[in-house]
């Protein structure tokens, strides 16, 4: 699937007022994705909606949906999720044995493969897969809650991903979810982050679009 070029503005409709989706779809025209999370109340402590929801985002717009699934077993939900209308299906390594065969199961579906590794979660021993992935997704958060603080000792992976990515000649973007404002995107972008998902920060606003923007300009820099 055709490459985009950073940075990618990725707003979590988790943030979002669930009783007007389109409207709050419609508040972000200007972002690049749509960022979609996925809870089970297993995996995470927390439960957020599934297929029927992520289906219904895919019908309200046409932006590619960046769904990250923050779920026990992953490899039974992935099909349901490709169906409902996902882009890039994000995993958890924690979650899986076997992330490459998963990788794997998510393109044979025509969909991007991309994992997630939480906080306490090293990057090293993905490294050397990482050709199998269009896409990682570094937690500056615990995953589970939105509105929690950026932890920037998370951006030490950022760096070895990017150096790892570059020196390869790889195309896999990097992802960054947590804690991410106007006041944290610049360092995440310096780091190397190609896509940034904000939740808070763009809907809490009162003209979200404008933070989209705000959130593009200041990674740029």
């Amino acid at each position: 699937m055709a490459m985009q070029h950073a940075p990618i503005i990725a707003p979590s409709i988790l943030a979002a007022d669930f009783s007007r989706l389109g409207e709050e779809i419609a508040r972000i025209h200007n972002a690049d994705w749509v960022h979609v999370d996925i809870m089970d109340g297993h995996f995470v402590p927390n439960l957020s909606f599934g297929p029927d929801i992520a289906a219904t985002v895919h019908r309200l717009t046409d932006k590619p949906l960046d769904v990250h699934l923050m779920i026990e077993e992953p490899e039974r939900w992935v099909e349901r999720y490709a169906q409902a209308g996902a882009h890039t299906l994000i995993f958890h390594v924690e979650a899986t044995a076997d992330p490459v065969a998963l990788a794997r199961q998510i393109r044979a579906l025509g969909v991007r493969a991309a994992f997630s590794v939480k906080p306490g979660t090293p990057i090293e021993p993905y490294l050397e897969h990482l050709e199998h992935f269009d896409e990682v997704l570094v937690m500056s958060v615990e995953p589970g809650f939105g509105g929690q603080s950026f932890m920037p000792e998370q951006l030490e992976k950022v760096r070895t991903l990017r150096r790892t990515i570059d020196e390869r000649g790889l195309d896999t973007l990097i992802e960054i979810d947590g804690g991410i404002s106007e006041s944290t995107i610049a360092q995440a972008a310096e780091a190397g982050c190609d896509a940034f998902v904000a939740g808070s920060a763009v809907y809490k606003a009162d003209d979200p679009a404008a933070v989209v923007d705000s959130l593009r300009t200041l990674a740029r820099r």
